[in-house]
């Protein structure tokens, strides 16, 4: 049995052994595997969470869950990563499955050249800046990922980047492709970001430029058409001292994918301070504009791949889902304070007043209610963290005729998440 246990371990290392030969003989000094678990389930109780709740309306429960499996190798000059995720909700699936969803969720490969010059190609995440257009989406249990080709050029103050995708929703022989629903949400995506920290000054400023290609058509013809929107902004971050401050400003225009023309902007501002090693406070507002149906142009902003989550709200009312009535645009003042008692403890809580910013209907003011969002955060040991949290909105009627419900009925939100994720193994050669 000894003989074989040895036996087995030694035909394990011959592919390490054969790379090892390899990389001598290409030159490459280090090698580094590594492979990171994560298990994250998240039991949530919805009362009013994503749209608000009508008279009558009964509360739901469950637990979703995301079990993924990540693997990445990295030398000197290239790195690759393939990461796999099992996710959806305690009991979706039958105790004997023959059909089961579990997917890749990145694979991608990092080819780096000389001069600070790289190449990225694959499925990956994009999360640029505060992820307010494009991010990483990490609250939803799948997440949010592109299949692209990402070419691009670092040093110590500047980073470019030019992002390239061209989709489809199947192989064909012949002819266009009219993009159904169900895939990528666009046909093909040309963005270029730009990135300078200052030398001397706690300065980051970013610059971006998206085309976005929605194809149109008639499937059954083969009739395709694709339509162009440009967006177009910055945004800055600075830290002097005990304080932060980001602003951000972006504007639309071209066509998007229901043949409108579109002139649309956002603009946003957040001042942050740290009191001391417990306390900290903000500020902040946001203006996404809407459309008032008084001209042939469309004026919603669509803030496109971002993390919605973060920004408008923990209860998803805007943005993550969709109005009720019309694209009137949003208005949110907001307030917060974070609290950190011990090393492994943090708590906060975040105040939000929201409005639409375009008065669609005339009979209804554009006030729309104050959210109240409560969160723990407990480092409980190495790799594993628990969170939970409580919000709940005091909508008006502006809130019933925009997204529908009850502003009489409680409207609350709870939820417990349990994350686990160490990296279990870590390879040097």
């Amino acid at each position: 049995m000894k003989t074989l246990r040895l036996s087995l371990l030694a035909l394990a290392m011959l592919p390490i052994v054969a790379m090892a030969q390899e990389n001598e003989q290409d030159g490459v000094k280090e090698n580094t595997f590594s492979m990171s678990l994560q298990l994250r389930p998240r039991a949530e109780y919805r009362h009013g969470a994503l749209y608000p709740q009508s008279s009558g309306d009964k509360a739901a429960g469950f637990i979703n869950n995301r079990a993924r499996l990540s693997l990445e190798y990295m030398r000197n000059n290239l790195s690759m990563k393939v990461s796999a995720q099992h996710v959806g909700v305690w009991g979706q699936d039958p105790q004997i499955d023959s059909n089961g969803r579990f997917i890749l969720n990145e694979a991608w490969a990092k080819l780096n050249f000389a001069d600070n010059f790289f190449a990225q190609l694959g499925r990956q995440s994009l999360v640029y800046d505060d992820e307010r257009l494009l991010g990483g989406l990490d609250w939803n249990v799948a997440g949010r990922y592109h299949d692209a080709l990402k070419l691009g050029y670092a040093d110590q103050h500047n980073q470019v980047h030019l992002i390239l995708a061209f989709n489809q929703n199947r192989e064909k022989t012949e002819g266009g492709v009219y993009y159904s629903d169900g895939a990528q949400p666009y046909q093909n995506m040309q963005t270029l970001w730009y990135h300078y920290d200052a030398e001397t000054i706690p300065l980051g400023v970013s610059v971006l430029a998206m085309n976005l290609g929605f194809e149109t058509g008639d499937e059954d013809e083969q009739d395709s058409n694709v339509k162009y929107m440009q967006t177009i902004g910055a945004n800055v971050n600075y830290k002097p001292g005990d304080w932060n401050i980001q602003a951000s400003a972006y504007y639309q225009t071209g066509t998007n994918k229901s043949d409108n023309n579109v002139s649309a902007w956002m603009a946003s501002a957040k001042v942050g301070y740290t009191i001391d090693s417990q306390w900290a406070v903000n500020i902040g507002y946001d203006y996404l504009s809407g459309e008032d149906g008084k001209s042939k142009t469309l004026n919603a902003f669509d803030p496109l791949y971002g993390t919605h989550h973060k920004f408008y709200g923990a209860m998803d009312y805007f943005y993550a889902s969709s109005w009720a009535y019309g694209a009137p645009g949003l208005q949110d003042v907001q307030a917060g304070v974070q609290f950190k008692p011990s090393a492994k403890v943090g708590l906060q809580a975040n105040y939000h007043y929201f409005a639409v910013a375009s008065k669609v209907l005339d009979n209804t003011d554009k006030g729309l209610g104050s959210e109240v969002d409560l969160q723990l955060d407990w480092s409980v040991m190495r790799d594993v963290k628990l969170s939970a949290g409580y919000s709940f909105m005091c909508g008006t009627e502006a809130m019933d005729a925009y997204k529908g419900g009850s502003h009489k009925k409680w409207q609350d939100w709870a939820w417990v998440s349990l994350n686990i994720n160490p990296r279990v193994l870590f390879v040097r050669w």
